[in-house]
């Protein structure tokens, strides 16, 4: 592939302006990327729950870092690997800067209060601003990058070079629009691309840019038109997101080991009596097996059942079963069993098991010349792919399915949603109107060139939430006031949400004031 159409910049002509440290423009997109403000809030953002300040928990911020290390390393392993080489060409070359910059980036558009928060303000974005695409994290993320971040050469987002935009499309397409056909028609979708069961008609599930940020996927993506299918992921993006997927599936295990949350008795009792009942268990119906969760082993064949459902093209149950005495033998019996008392002990034990972990996973990426819609072009290798489902079905069913930590998230929720509720009041005081928040005043009146711009020359992308046309000047004007509270609200970090809100409400007796919102 010719580098300069990868190098290539959306804003070329101002680039005179921009004084870059570092020559290699893949290097100088990693660089923008870690001098942004955005970049730096995630520090206040929570992975899984809030951090509040504690060492022993990981949050957007250490979490990026960990995936950018995760992903040069996978490429180390790749560009090392003869077998991959040519395959990484064909399909438009793998360079580790590109896959550092879009794992650095990949989470800068996560809101206050991690998945929780998304899935508000999705929700609030639809039903009550109209929004037919709602909230995304992804999405969110490629449109700071193009367009709300202000520092790059024309204060219109960063102004990074085709092959990092590309790079950070893990789900290449659009909500419902893009590209056509779209791939949620498709006889077996890209993992991401099917609509929520429980919101059928609202388009993908997952997806990676909103309507008003097309013309900016298209040009990210115009290098690898013939190499790639449309939906399918650039081999940078595969990486990243594999990375992701490393990262992720480790030191959440690690972190709540460490707080104690993860407890050795009921994680080897489910494993263990899976691995003793195997047969046994296969032989039950799903019905009754749904019904009786909370008894050891079923929860993880329903995740076996689930598997062959949706990834049937890797699944396999000897490496499943073998997956599962992985992790029973250096997970519970290796780390939780001996607990975490804050000893050098304790915490040399964290971190073998977080190394080894993450050197297997890394040994274990493959290219493929020709993958399954459910896979990019980087993967794992079928032991490795198993793990890791074992290990992050740990997280959810010990960690994420705690009713304290549904308690948890169901204040957090409600902060969320009054929040929006009260800045959109702000928003409709004409008496206040001079004295709403400068960013919030600017990123309405972005929003409103946006939608302006979408109704005169692609009037077919600009539907509300349940698929009507939007015609009109006044719609127009309420949709890009929904998508800028939207945007302002994902902008905050956990602490600047809730004392934004106290501020509103008249909790809070002290001038609330911060540059980056006010």
């Amino acid at each position: 592939m010719d580098r300069d159409l990868r190098t290539q910049r959306r804003d070329d002509a101002a680039e005179a302006a921009w004084s870059d440290l570092a020559g290699n423009p893949f290097r100088a997109d990693r660089d923008r990327i870690v001098a942004s403000p955005f970049f730096a809030r995630l520090g206040g953002v929570t992975q899984v729950v809030s951090a509040a300040g504690s060492g022993l928990l990981h949050n957007r911020l250490t979490h990026s870092l960990k995936v950018a290390q995760v992903a040069r390393a996978i490429c180390d392993r790749l560009s090392a690997a003869p077998e991959a080489a040519g395959l990484i060409g064909k399909f438009g070359g793998l360079d580790p800067d590109v896959a550092e910059a879009a794992a650095l980036a990949h989470d800068l558009g996560h809101p206050p209060f991690g998945h929780l928060g998304e899935q508000v303000l999705d929700r609030v974005a639809r039903h009550r601003f109209g929004l037919a695409d709602g909230f995304e994290g992804n999405a969110q993320t490629f449109r700071i990058l193009t367009t709300t971040d202000v520092r790059g050469p024309s204060a219109v987002g960063l102004d990074l070079t085709a092959a990092v935009r590309a790079a950070v499309l893990k789900y290449p397409w659009a909500r419902l629009h893009r590209p056509d056909p779209h791939p949620s028609k498709m006889p077996n979708p890209p993992r991401g691309a099917t609509e929520p069961a429980d919101a059928p008609g609202t388009g993908s599930g997952k997806f990676s840019a909103y309507s008003t940020e097309l013309d900016d996927v298209a040009q990210a993506r115009e290098p690898y038109a013939g190499l790639i299918e449309p939906w399918q992921q650039t081999i940078e993006a595969s990486v990243m997101d594999t990375a992701d997927d490393i990262a992720y599936a480790i030191h959440d295990i690690t972190d709540f080991h460490r707080i104690g949350v993860l407890q050795y008795a009921p994680v080897a009792t489910e494993l263990g009596q899976w691995l003793a009942h195997a047969l046994e268990l296969a032989g039950m119906d799903s019905a009754t097996l749904t019904a009786q969760t909370r008894l050891p082993g079923r929860s993880l064949e329903l995740l076996r059942r689930r598997m062959h459902v949706r990834d049937s093209w890797i699944v396999d149950d000897d490496a499943f079963a073998d997956a599962v005495a992985r992790v029973r033998t250096q997970l519970v019996d290796g780390l939780l069993a001996s607990g975490f008392d804050g000893s050098i002990e304790a915490e040399q034990a964290t971190a073998g098991f977080s190394a080894r972990w993450t050197t297997r996973l890394v040994g274990g990426m493959v290219v493929l010349e020709s993958p399954t819609t459910r896979s990019g072009h980087v993967t794992l290798r079928p032991p490795q792919w198993h793990e890791v489902a074992v290990l992050k079905f740990v997280h959810r069913r010990f960690v994420l399915l705690r009713p304290e930590l549904a308690l948890h998230q169901r204040g957090q929720a409600s902060l969320i949603t009054m929040l929006v509720d009260a800045l959109d009041a702000w928003l409709g005081d004409r008496d206040e109107e001079s004295r709403l928040p400068r960013r919030l005043h600017d990123l309405v009146e972005l929003a409103h060139a946006e939608f302006s711009r979408l109704a005169a020359e692609a009037p077919e992308l600009l539907v509300g939430a349940t698929g009507e046309r939007i015609t009109g000047e006044d719609a127009v004007r309420g949709l890009a006031r929904g998508r800028a509270v939207i945007d302002f609200v994902s902008s905050l970090t956990d602490r600047q949400a809730v004392s934004l809100l106290d501020a509103l409400s008249g909790r809070s007796s002290q001038p609330w004031s911060d540059s980056f919102v006010l």
